[in-house]
């Protein structure tokens, strides 16, 4: 067992908001890496107080902002399920730099519903005219009968001048993690 120093260790200091007592045990050399007795690191507790300055000393410190404990959830999960908007754009932005391409988003795949003659407005539509109902436009642009993502698909001939129907007559766009953000 590891003799008392008085000071906090760096996942108390990220728990508790103390950013002093952060800095000072990461200059000390503490591990970033480290977890606590609930498997969670300083990076998951900064992350879950929407604390974006310890978050930025903790990243500069080294920690892996992808690294995820028992729960299966990364910091930025952890911060984007708080609500904490500049935590979890820091977090996004460090995940993000440490791949070519960025990695996508996890939380896919996402549809809107659309009267039929909204999406029948599109000249290149192959449906009849005068169809009623309800048809789902997807994530990647293609449109199904039912909620399910490839199932009894209507459309799928995504195109340019599709996109760009979507985006601008229909106002169409998959949300963003930040959009759901409270």
């Amino acid at each position: 067992m590891a003799q008392s120093t008085g000071r906090p260790t760096l996942t108390e200091a990220a728990r508790d908001g103390d950013l002093t007592a952060l800095r000072a045990a990461l200059a000390a050399g503490a591990d970033p890496a480290a977890r606590d007795a609930d498997d969670w690191s300083a990076l998951d507790w900064a992350a879950g107080r929407g604390d974006a300055e310890a978050v930025r000393a903790l990243l500069a410190a080294g920690a892996e902002p992808g690294a995820t404990g028992r729960e299966a959830r990364t910091p930025y999960e952890i911060a984007v399920a708080a609500g904490h908007r500049d935590a979890a754009r820091e977090l996004r932005a460090a995940e993000d730099a440490g791949h070519n391409p960025p990695p996508p988003r996890t939380w896919e795949p996402y549809c809107r519903a659309y009267p039929q003659p909204e999406l029948a407005a599109y000249p290149g539509w192959p449906g009849e005219e005068g169809e009623d109902g309800m048809l789902y436009l997807h994530h990647d642009l293609t449109v199904t009968r039912f909620i399910w993502h490839g199932e009894d698909v209507v459309f799928d001939a995504v195109t340019p001048e599709w996109e760009r129907f979507c985006r601008d007559e229909l106002g169409f766009s998959a949300p963003d993690d930040f959009d759901l953000m409270p």
